[in-house]
């Protein structure tokens, strides 16, 4: 059997393995997001240092989440939601106010009660230009139990790894 190395691996969207190895979800922006959420920068987002706080990108992408969920127009179990249990942001340029944001949501893996998301943030007027790349782990949790429980299938159904 030939070895291959990563560096010359090409996969699917142009990127080598090598790529994704070392930038993550540098092949995001070769995919299309499952969800697109526009947000605007408030001035209160800002901190002493003039640019938004790092706890409010969690905000931009919590509700980029809520947007992406609601969109699904279905009726779900009253007892049941989705619970955030992990959140990773990297930042990779400022964001000043004011500026109008794009939130991109990327379906990554989807388990029995679980779904891995990942997000791009830019600027709209530099779409190209990516301010911080985001994963969460959301679990579908039966809220009386306690417990986590598979994903209904009305949403399920929505569900799609973004390609």
């Amino acid at each position: 059997m030939k070895s291959v190395s990563p560096d010359t691996l090409h996969l699917k969207h142009g990127c080598s393995l090598c790529d994704i190895l070392i930038y993550g979800k540098k092949i995001m922006s070769k995919i299309k997001p499952a969800f697109i959420s526009h947000q605007s920068v408030r001035w209160g987002d800002m901190d002493a240092f003039g640019h938004v706080n790092n706890t409010v990108y969690f905000r931009y992408l919590e509700q980029a989440r809520f947007e992406w969920m609601a969109s699904a127009k279905a009726a779900l179990p009253q007892d049941e939601a989705p619970v955030l249990i992990n959140a990773n942001c990297t930042f990779l340029r400022q964001i000043k106010y004011p500026a109008d944001l794009e939130i991109r949501l990327f379906v990554t893996k989807i388990g029995r009660s679980s779904i891995d998301v990942s997000y791009e943030i830019v600027q709209i007027d530099q779409p190209e230009v990516i301010c911080s790349e985001a994963t969460t782990k959301v679990v579908w949790v039966d809220l009386k139990r306690g417990k986590s429980a598979p994903i209904p299938d009305v949403l399920r159904s929505m569900l799609h790894i973004s390609q």
